[in-house]
């Protein structure tokens, strides 16, 4: 299953990925743009763009869009994050021609109706407020806004209910024009395609996007400031995320990283999930994650569990974050390794799913990365390196802080820090 990769001259990226015995064919259109590239008066745009994508063409209206994809079995949809935006399909291979004509239809053509998009504007709003009634979703965005205080970087993607009925079609070209060029536009299809064929069909129906612009816009360096939110609600449970900066996606210690969230928190077997859960029954979920920016990251742990629980949930975290930088057994190492691998390797039976795959690592590396290469920047990791990491990521170090719901038992910041600190740790060793 060879990866097959050719720029344009256009600067248009596009890859396939030949799956054999499989009869569909997943596509998807990649942009290196997403809520982080807005302007300050631009909150919310990114995502109200990926809408307003499905909402009327110049050959096509909104219905038609869906039924054309629709009534051959397939299936279009999209995503914005923080970096990125996509729009993919997924068709029996005979359909493949149809749905590059839609994806390029869509972000080629798009009418931006002002009747449309009032329409969608009050969907968008009904989005805002659902998620706001959500405390995972709260929790996540303020922990986001906390760690990258009053930066692009740290804004809820959806934008807010001021920001997002202000704009205007011309506001949404703007936007369009500025970051959909085809130096940042990457063509992902996996399953039932043939490479060359492939390409001849998205040089032919993306021509009309636009190439890269004399002086492209620059993105506002992430600069983690650490720090907290706190949001007192009427709820059964509480959301908790204790965090602290981590490696971006090409730095060093990014592999290293992963490693440490999964012996962490990775699953039944981590620490976190064995000590928090399964010995104090201090909660119903616990797990660690990492997010690596292009040049940012935070490595953090969450936690959801009863208000009174808080007084004693936080100190044993704070101590398995602690016991990382004074241990982590080679058999720990093994399991995540293991983990990591099987995830890479099962995620390429679905052909979306490689597709994604493949889209990530041509935006980030530049070329499609093989398993073996991917398994090496792991085979290397020792205890000593994840201790090293775990003591410069949690001692001294500036947390982040992010809780909803019954949350008045929850220590001061300060008292968290004060746990985390080098001071402690000799105090503690010269006492034994």
């Amino acid at each position: 299953m060879t990866v097959e990769y050719t720029r344009l001259p256009s600067g248009l990226t596009v890859v396939t990925q030949n799956m054999p015995h499989i009869e569909s064919v997943a596509i998807g259109t990649w942009i290196k743009s997403g809520s982080r590239n807005e302007f300050e008066n631009e909150h919310g745009i990114a995502h109200l763009l990926e809408h307003m994508a499905f909402k009327g063409t110049k050959r096509r209206t909104a219905r038609q869009i869906a039924e054309e994809i629709e009534n051959v079995g397939g299936e279009v949809n999209a995503a914005t994050s923080t970096e990125t935006t996509s729009y993919y399909a997924r068709v029996l291979k005979d359909h493949l021609p149809l749905a590059v004509d839609i994806l390029a239809d869509i972000l080629t053509n798009s009418a931006f109706d002002e009747e449309e998009l009032a329409r969608e504007k009050n969907v968008i709003m009904q989005e805002i407020g659902a998620a706001s009634d959500i405390p995972d979703d709260v929790v996540f965005d303020n922990f986001a806004g906390a760690a990258y205080r009053g930066q692009m970087i740290g804004r809820p993607i959806l934008g807010t209910a001021e920001t997002v009925t202000g704009f205007t079609p011309d506001d949404i070209r703007r936007y369009l024009a500025r970051n959909y060029t085809t130096d940042r536009i990457y063509i992902v299809a996996t399953g039932a395609v043939d490479h060359d064929a492939f390409v001849r069909l998205v040089a032919d129906r993306f021509a009309g996007l636009p190439q890269k612009p004399a002086t492209p816009p620059l993105v506002e360096p992430a600069n983690y400031t650490g720090g907290e939110a706190r949001e007192v609600r009427t709820l059964s449970d509480a959301q908790v995320i204790l965090g602290f900066e981590g490696p971006a996606y090409h730095a060093q210690d990014f592999y290293c990283s992963q490693i440490l969230a999964n012996v962490l928190g990775g699953g039944m077997s981590s620490r976190l999930f064995q000590e928090v859960r399964e010995i104090r029954g201090l909660c119903y979920s616990v797990y660690a994650f990492h997010w690596g920016f292009s040049d940012s990251g935070v490595f953090a742990v969450h936690a959801a569990t009863g208000g009174d629980q808080l007084p004693e949930l936080v100190p044993v975290i704070i101590n398995e974050l602690r016991e990382a930088a004074e241990r982590v057994d080679p058999t720990e190492i093994d399991r995540a390794r293991a983990q990591i691998r099987a995830q890479l390797l099962m995620g390429q039976e679905s052909a979306a799913a490689r597709a994604g795959q493949i889209a990530r690592q041509v935006m980030l590396w530049g070329r499609p990365i093989p398993n073996e290469e991917m398994m090496m920047r792991i085979e290397n990791i020792t205890p000593k390196r994840l201790t090293d990491l775990a003591g410069r990521a949690f001692y001294n170090a500036r947390p982040t802080l992010s809780a909803v719901g019954p949350i008045e038992q929850l220590a001061p910041l300060q008292e968290i820090v004060d746990g985390l600190s080098f001071e402690e740790k000799k105090a503690a060793g010269a006492g034994a």
